[in-house]
């Protein structure tokens, strides 16, 4: 690769690279607006690592994604970690008679791009993409999922789930699946911009990514208060 072509990509890394925050405002305005409760100060926003998410994990047991050097907690509810283990266990009894890859529940930390770890509720993950059929050692592996499923919580804004949907779909995602329990219905995304609704009475179904793999919406929220 010639200097010439280096320079010129160090130069779009630069003209691409998001502009700096210079206020609070304009950090919780890139995280999506979430709830400041899940917004860390320690470390500082902006210098946080994947150490830090690992010593908040192990230490305080709690589970924190790193977005823009900044720790932004991961809500989880009963009613979210319900929906997600029905469906995990529904993939896992799939994944027997289909041997397509592994799944990682909600505290499967995934490095989605260099300094971006994010925890999806449940990801699948192909043999394709895991040659040796082994899962690596790291706490924080570089690994993409074929299939993200975010299940969501009450503190969960719009524009946060808008930029994890870009962030993985950038990085090669084929699918993802937002459930919400409360309204009963999911959305099934095959880009960041590209979705259908999904209705109680209606199914999920795996596409591509799992053929043949399909659940009536309504199956997940049985166990829920007024399901």
């Amino acid at each position: 690769m010639s200097r010439a072509t280096i320079a010129v990509r160090k130069a779009r890394a630069v003209a691409d690279a998001p502009a700096r925050p210079q206020t609070l405002a304009d950090l919780w305005e890139r995280l999506g607006r979430v709830p400041l409760e899940r917004i860390w100060l320690h470390p500082a926003p902006g210098t946080a690592t994947e150490d830090d998410v690992i010593r908040v994990d192990v230490h305080e047991n709690r589970l924190c994604e790193l977005v823009d050097g900044t720790l932004v907690e991961k809500p989880i509810g009963a009613e979210e970690s319900n929906v997600a283990w029905v469906i995990g266990s529904l993939i896992f009894a799939y994944l027997v008679q289909n041997d397509l890859g592994t799944c990682l529940g909600e505290a499967g930390f995934l490095r989605i791009s260099a300094g971006l770890v994010r925890a999806p509720d449940l990801s699948f993950i192909s043999w394709a993409r895991l040659p040796r059929r082994k899962l690596p050692r790291r706490k924080i592996p570089d690994l993409i999922p074929d299939l993200a499923i975010e299940v969501l919580s009450e503190s969960n804004t719009p524009a946060e789930i808008r930029r994890k949907l870009g962030e993985y779909f950038a990085a090669g995602v084929r699918l993802a699946w937002v459930i919400d329990p409360r309204k009963r219905a999911a959305r099934v995304h095959t880009s960041a911009r590209r979705s259908r609704l999904v209705r109680e009475h209606q199914s999920l179904d795996g596409g591509d990514v799992l053929q043949g793999f399909s659940v009536q919406l309504a199956d997940l929220f049985k166990d829920l208060e007024g399901g």
